[in-house]
């Protein structure tokens, strides 16, 4: 009679079987990886980030230059209507950037504040971006990546590193105080 040749399992399920079996890795319900001896290995998996694709009809110089000029960036913050808003009346100062990297700052009369990480003249900002009402030191991360996209630009947009549970709430603020007010003013 003739043998049917059994397919042997490789030596990565042999062992991934074998760690599942033993309960050698599991995840927490604090979202954090363990293995048998309750060791942590310090890896979360509960991380929020945002990522939006705004676009605007102006060249990458004129969407750099109004992120990074105090002046002009003043005037997309008046469009955004937040500097007139009852919700935060002491946020009257002006606002200030520093055009160097490594430089400072403060923008909405100071509820935002940070430093320049890297700055790429009409491609790249990237900063250590803070709200005000954070723990202090607590700092997050905003990268503006400027892409030429239909005779305009796109700024790809990635923020990473903020406080858990404040996504939604950040993804709308950048909506409503960055890309439309900015859409305004470039337009």
């Amino acid at each position: 009679m003739p043998t049917i040749a059994t397919p042997q399992p490789s030596r990565r399920r042999i062992m991934t079987a074998g760690a599942a079996a033993a309960g050698v890795i599991s995840v927490g319900a604090n979202g954090f990886g363990t293995n048998a001896f309750g060791a942590d290995d310090g890896v979360t998996h509960d991380a929020e980030a945002i990522r939006q694709t705004p676009q605007f009809r102006a060249r990458r110089a004129r969407v750099y230059r109004a992120l990074m000029s105090a002046d002009q960036f003043d005037r997309v913050t008046q469009l955004s209507g937040v500097m007139q808003s009852s919700a935060r009346p002491s946020m009257q100062a002006a606002t200030t950037i520093s055009p160097l990297e490594g430089g400072a700052f403060a923008l909405f009369g100071g509820y935002i504040t940070g430093r320049h990480i890297e700055l790429v003249p009409d491609t790249r900002i990237v900063q250590a971006w803070r709200v005000g009402s954070w723990e202090p030191g607590v700092f997050s991360i905003a990268r503006f990546q400027l892409v030429d996209h239909d005779g305009g630009t796109r700024i790809i947009f990635d923020h990473t590193g903020f406080p858990t549970g404040r996504g939604e709430h950040l993804a709308s603020g950048w909506h409503q105080h960055y890309w439309e007010p900015l859409a305004k003013y470039l337009s």
